[in-house]
């Protein structure tokens, strides 16, 4: 990692080049990243350290050893020069384009600098184009099906905008802006392989622009693809990184990155945030619910990335705290899509599901692909026994993003609710392969071959022996086993499954029929096996039930004793008819 004076230094000048070029989301990022390097007590006011002083708690909670801002060895980042403006003042043209662009007339913003030739005038002409040609999308495709429909409406002004820009880089008059302009447009028109190269060069040359990695990193759907990309060492690609391994679901890699940045961006929220997200893949639950109250006292207008918190206190059934999420974030921008799926969460877990679904909808209109909305407005659809509409909705998100294992498994509950196993498995397939780790996917394909139509038991016994594999959380997979061992009378194999889950269930202090059933299988099983002693231990604890289970337990004790006294047995099922 470069120093923190250095990176300060850059990001600082970055930030005004990128707001010049009105990519504003770049802008924002590389700010909160500036503000996320720690600051020399010595140099700064108390004021100045305010925002950062807070955020040192969830880093003093969760790191394992002091993580250091200089490189591991052998590692060196490249010196990427911070390149000069080709003019010292903007041409008043520009300005006024910069003007009109802010208040989202790009056409207009485009029209006045169409006599403009410098690299900077030229990129944001052809931006205005872009995303003139992006608005007037959105309007054909609400024109056409409704603000959630689909549609084929394209952008019109992309193949114009491949031809200059191609024209440019052909003759070197294009600068890294408008290699990440030509790179987008690549892959907007479905060149992804030539997209892929000129969005390289364009962050090689200005790795500053946290746009043009993300564009980057979306056409990197395998890590061998991944791989194959020649990029600079700088300390940018360590966010590309770990952001890519994410998106890759390589959990533990990504958390790896984000610790290792932040030895130098050591109070970044963005940072606090993706380790969020790569915890909550991990369901390590407590860890995230802990790190997204930190970034709420930070930052307590934030909204961005909410909507996992609200998943972590919906999985946890935390009323109290979702709702004042909900109102929290109704209260800061109630129409962000975030806020939405907030309040749809909320609604969800009190068990009014059409409110949630209007919320969901709500979400959706303001940003057709929210992903997330997408998912849980099926989630809410199943709940309701719509199964149409939660199909519909689950493909919905498929479409936008291939690799949601949420919405494969949704597609596969769906299919299995209308009794079509074979659909239901090939879902099920399909999310487990994304989220391999994940015990509850295993779980539903072993139910899946469990089916009358199916009935594998043997590949159903290999997906439970997966799930247990997998840190079963809700302690499915063992009893599963040790019953359907016992279905195919392998008695010694499905004793020690029950023996594992009675553990299991005295380690959690769990009661319930499972261990009735176990304590009764075990009992049954060891007085088989004539090992008297721990089957009386079995049958002692059955005895503090009160069901039949305590008359079967006497039973055996009387049938054990008789059989360790030389008696014939008394127990009633022993008698002749």
């Amino acid at each position: 990692m470069g120093s923190k004076d250095s990176c300060r230094t850059e990001l600082r000048t970055a930030i005004r080049q990128l707001s010049d070029r009105c990519l504003y989301s770049a802008s924002k990022w590389a700010s909160e990243q500036l503000v996320g390097i720690e600051q020399d007590p010595a140099k700064f006011t108390p004021s100045h350290t305010r925002f950062q002083r807070g955020s040192s708690s969830i880093r003093r909670r969760f790191r394992t050893n002091d993580i250091p801002s200089t490189p591991a060895a052998g590692v060196s980042y490249t010196t990427t020069p911070v390149p000069e403006e080709d003019e010292i003042v903007d041409s008043d043209c520009y300005l006024l384009a910069k003007s009109y662009f802010d208040c989202r007339e790009y056409r207009r913003a485009a029209h006045a600098l169409r006599d403009q030739t410098g690299k900077k005038a030229v990129f944001l002409r052809c931006y205005a184009l872009f995303l003139a040609g992006e608005k007037r999308k959105e309007e054909e495709m609400i024109e056409l099906d409704g603000p959630l429909g689909k549609s084929d409406a394209v952008n019109h002004e992309l193949v114009s905008l491949e031809r200059e820009l191609s024209a440019y880089r052909k003759s070197g008059n294009i600068d890294p802006f408008g290699l990440y302009l030509y790179g987008l447009v690549l892959k907007e028109n479905g060149h992804e392989d030539l997209s892929r190269n000129v969005l390289v060069e364009s962050v090689n040359s200005y790795p500053w622009n946290w746009s043009a990695w993300s564009e980057l990193q979306s056409l990197c759907t395998t890590i061998d693809i991944l791989n194959t990309l020649n990029l600079k060492n700088h300390w940018m690609k360590d966010f590309f990184l770990a952001s890519a391994y994410q998106g890759l679901r390589m959990h533990s890699e990504s958390l790896s990155k984000y610790e290792y940045l932040q030895g130098t961006f050591t109070f970044s929220n963005y940072i606090q945030a993706q380790i969020a997200k790569a915890q909550y893949s991990l369901r390590e639950f407590e860890q995230v619910e802990v790190i997204f109250e930190e970034l709420l006292r930070n930052d307590p207008y934030r909204v961005e990335d909410m909507d996992m918190y609200s998943n972590v206190l919906y999985a946890k059934e935390c009323f109290s705290a979702l709702s004042y999420l909900a109102h929290r974030v109704f209260l800061t921008d109630k129409y962000q899509p975030e806020s939405c799926c907030i309040i749809g969460n909320y609604y969800s877990l009190k068990g009014q599901h059409e409110k949630s679904v209007v919320y969901f909808r709500r979400a959706l209109k303001l940003n057709k692909n929210y992903l997330s909305a997408w998912t849980l407005m099926g989630h809410e659809y199943v709940e309701m026994k719509n199964i149409p509409a939660a199909i519909d909705a689950y493909r919905r998100a498929v479409d936008i993003d291939p690799c949601d294992y949420r919405a494969w498994y949704g597609l596969g509950q769906a299919y299995e609710m209308m009794c079509m196993p074979f659909y239901a498995l090939y879902y099920f397939q399909k999310s487990v392969y994304l989220q391999p780790n994940d015990s509850r996917l295993w779980i539903a394909m072993a139910q899946c071959y469990e089916a009358e139509q199916l009935h594998m038991l043997e590949e159903a016994i290999k997906c439970y022996k997966r799930a247990a594999n997998c840190n079963d959380r809700e302690a499915i997979a063992l009893h599963q086993l040790a019953k359907l061992h016992n279905e195919l009378g392998r008695s010694e194999e499905a004793a020690f499954y029950y023996k594992k889950d009675l553990e299991r269930m005295e380690d959690e202090d769990r009661e319930g029929p499972n261990m009735v059933e176990a304590l009764l299988f075990l009992a049954t099983h060891c007085k088989a096996q004539k090992r008297f002693e721990e089957a009386e231990v079995y049958c002692t604890r059955l005895l503090d039930y009160t069901g039949p289970e305590k008359e079967t337990a006497k039973s055996l004790l009387r049938g054990m004793r008789a059989a360790q006294s030389g008696l014939p047995s008394m127990d009633v099922e022993h008698f002749p008819p």
